[in-house]
C-alpha cells in the first residue's frame, strides 16, 4: 500500500508536468491561465481540508500526548530537550543560508535599480515584532484560534491543558478517552483526505506549468539552483546529526520519511504531510507520546526550510538591488530572523511576510520581494519538504534522548504502515 501510493505521486507528478505543458504549448496565454485556475481547484480544495483537521488534530494529539507523561517535570524535561534541538537547527538553518549565497552571489549580477515600481502582496508585518511574537502566543480564545488555525496558539493552550491532566492523580480519565478517541477519529479522517493527495498534486503541477511554461525559472536559474543546493546541504547536516544520536537507524527513518516529504514538495505545504508523519514514526520505534509533544512544537518552532529560505532570499534581494551589509549587520539579521520565523507554519507564503518585515527594519522598500514571487512557489515546495525532514529527525532525536525510542528487535521486519 505505501509503495503503490508512492507510485501514484510519482505519476501524479509527471502527469502534471506534461499536461501543463501542454496547456502552455498548446492554448493561448488566456486559455492557459484559465484551465490553470480550473485545475488549482483541486489543490485549493484538498489544502482547505488539510487545514479543516489541523486544528483538531494538533490539539487531540498533543493533549494525549503530554497526559501521558509522568508528570509536569517530564513535560518540562522533554520541553527543554526539544527546544534545545529546535535552537540549534534553526541557528544553523539560518546561517547555512547566509554563508551560501555569500559564496554563490546569485543575485550580483541582475543589477537592479534602487527603486523598483512593483505591487508586494499586503501583509502586516506588527506580528513579527517581539512584543507582537510574545503577546500572539497566548490565545483570547482558543475557539477563535481554532477557526483562524493559529497552530502556535493551540500549542500553548494544549500544553496547558495536557499538563493539567497530567499533574491530576488519576490523570482524569474520561477526558483522557475522549481526547484519545478524538484524536483517533481524527486520524480516520485524515485517512480520507490522503486519498485525493495525488489528484491534488496533478493539479499543483499541471496549473503551475501552465501558466509559467517549462522554462520557469528563466534568469532565476541560478538562485533557484543555488537555494536547492543549500537546502542539500541542510538534508546532510541533519542526517548527520540523525546519525551521531541514532547510529544506523537513522536509514530507516529517512526510509520513512520519504513520501511525507514528497507530498510536502509536490504540494507546497508542510501540512499537508503532518498527519502522515504522525502515523508514521511510531511504526519505526519513536513512541507516539514523543511524536504527540514534538511535531506540534516542530511546526510552530522548528522550520528548517523556511528559515534557510529567509536568509538565502533577503540576501538574494540585496544583491539585486546593490546592498551590502556589514558583518554586524548580518549577524543581527541571524537574530532578528530567529525570532520572526517562529510560529508562522500553515500560514500561506509567510516566510514572505517574515522577509517584508526584514527589509523593512533595515529601511529597504517592501516591493523589493516582488523579485522573487515568480518563483517562489517552486521554492515553496522545497522548504515545505525540508521542514518535514527537520520536524521527523527532532522527534526521534528526543526520543532517543528520553529513552522513548523503541528497541530495533521489537520493530524489525515491521513495515510502517502509513494513511494512505
Amino acid at each position: 500500500m505505501k509503495r503503490s501510493f508512492a507510485y501514484l505521486i510519482i505519476g501524479a507528478m509527471i502527469l502534471g508536468v506534461l499536461t501543463g505543458w501542454g496547456l502552455n504549448h498548446f492554448l493561448d496565454a488566456e486559455g492557459a491561465s484559465k484551465a490553470a485556475s480550473n485545475l488549482n481547484l483541486i489543490t485549493d480544495v484538498f489544502l482547505r481540508l488539510i487545514k479543516m483537521i489541523i486544528a483538531p488534530l494538533v490539539f487531540t494529539t498533543l493533549v494525549a500526548g503530554i497526559a501521558h507523561m509522568e508528570d509536569a517535570a517530564s513535560v518540562g524535561r522533554i520541553g527543554v530537550k526539544t527546544m534545545a534541538w529546535f535552537i540549534s537547527a534553526s541557528a544553523v538553518s539560518l546561517l547555512l543560508g547566509l554563508v551560501i549565497v555569500q559564496i554563490l552571489q546569485p543575485g550580483a549580477n541582475l543589477h537592479l535599480p534602487e527603486a523598483v515600481v512593483a505591487t508586494a502582496p499586503a501583509a502586516s508585518t506588527d506580528a513579527f515584532s517581539l512584543h507582537g511574537f510574545i503577546t500572539h502566543l497566548v490565545p483570547t480564545s482558543i475557539f477563535d484560534a481554532m477557526a483562524r488555525n493559529e497552530i502556535l496558539q493551540i500549542v500553548v493552550f494544549a500544553v496547558f491543558v495536557g499538563t493539567a491532566v497530567a499533574a491530576l492523580d488519576d490523570k482524569a480519565p474520561a477526558v483522557m478517552h475522549l481526547v484519545e478517541q478524538a484524536a483517533s477519529i481524527m486520524l480516520k479522517v485524515t485517512e480520507f483526505v490522503m486519498k485525493l493527495a495525488p489528484l491534488a498534486i496533478f493539479g499543483a503541477l499541471a496549473s503551475t506549468i501552465a501558466t509559467q511554461g517549462l522554462d520557469m525559472l528563466g534568469t532565476y536559474a541560478k538562485f533557484v539552483l543555488g537555494f536547492y543546493g543549500a537546502m542539500a546541504t541542510l538534508w546532510g547536516i541533519l542526517f548527520l546529526a540523525g546519525a551521531v544520536v541514532l547510529g544506523k537507524r537513522v536509514i530507516p527513518l529517512f526510509r520513512t520519511i520519504r513520501t511525507p516529504a514528497l507530498l510536502a514538495f509536490s504540494t507546497a505545504s508542510s501540512e499537508a504531510a503532518y498527519p502522515r508523519i504522525l502515523d508514521a514514526l511510531p511504526k519505526i520505534g519513536v513512541r507516539k507520546r514523543i511524536v504527540s509533544f514534538v511535531l506540534p512544537l516542530g511546526y510552530s518552532f522548528n522550520l528548517d526550510g523556511s528559515m534557510l529560505y529567509c536568509t538565502f532570499a533577503t540576501m538574494f534581494i540585496m544583491q539585486a538591488h546593490g546592498v551590502h551589509l556589514s558583518l554586524s549587520q548580518q549577524i543581527f539579521m541571524l537574530l532578528l530572523l530567529m525570532v520572526t520565523s517562529k510560529g508562522i507554519a500553515g500560514i500561506p507564503r509567510a516566510s514572505l511576510v517574515v522577509i517584508m518585515a526584514t527589509l523593512t527594519y533595515f529601511g529597504l522598500p517592501e516591493a523589493w520581494i516582488a523579485i522573487v514571487l515568480g518563483v517562489d512557489h517552486l521554492l515553496d515546495m522545497g522548504r515545505s519538504a525540508t521542514n518535514v525532514v527537520g520536524n521527523s529527525v527532532a522527534a526521534a532525536v528526543v526520543a532517543k534522548w528520553e529513552g522513548e525510542l523503541d528497541p530495533e528487535d521489537e520493530i524489525e521486519g515491521a513495515e510502517p504502515k502509513t494513511i494512505a
